[in-house]
């Protein structure tokens, strides 16, 4: 197999620290998600991180949202620009784009289809935390938008390695390549 990387785009969606904080320990996918980085930056595929953030007070989030409204207090609470910090070991360097958004798909309530647009982006390489969030929110509207997608397997993770199993052996296989960071840098050399 090997993977066309013209036009590509190596997504880095909700790998800020406070989120991190959700996963037992999370070593392991920044690692990973370091590797990809690093073969990414090499051969000039752009970085695109994805964070969630909202206003203070948090006026973007609905009382008919179930998920958002659950943690809303913390959103409230917390100093957004401390929420939206990216863990210190996935910085991004000052040529790459950081793209707020406003919920759980990495499109809604942000730029990231202007920006993709822009770049002439047509294939995107997804990872990050959660695999049930982010990631297959992301995957199903980028479907529908006609991208073209890789999911690094081991570059997304879940509090649920169960729902991460099935969702990266049986459902994105069905609308993305499905493979893990090593085979991603072998396969786009």
């Amino acid at each position: 197999m090997e993977l066309k990387t013209e036009n590509s785009a190596l997504l880095v969606m909700d790998m800020q620290t406070l989120i991190l904080r959700n996963l037992p320990d999370a070593t392991s996918l920044i690692k990973n998600i370091t590797k990809a980085l690093d073969h990414a930056r090499k051969n000039k595929t752009p970085v695109i991180y994805v964070t969630v953030g909202f206003r203070p007070g948090a006026p973007e989030i609905s009382v008919n949202n179930k998920s958002f409204t659950a943690a809303r207090e913390r959103f409230v609470s917390s100093d957004t620009q401390e929420w939206m910090k990216i863990h210190p070991d996935l910085i991004p360097l000052k040529d790459e784009i950081i793209v707020i958004k406003r919920r759980i798909s990495a499109f809604t309530g942000s730029d990231l289809e202007v920006i993709l647009k822009a770049l002439g982006i047509l294939h995107l390489v997804l990872t990050g935390f959660s695999t049930s969030g982010v990631v297959l929110s992301t995957l199903r509207e980028a479907a529908d938008k006609d991208y073209r997608m890789t999911v690094l397997t081991d570059s997304c993770a879940d509090a649920d390695q169960e729902i991460h199993r099935v969702l990266t052996t049986k459902v994105f296989s069905r609308q993305a390549e499905t493979i893990t960071t090593e085979q991603w840098i072998e396969t786009s050399k």
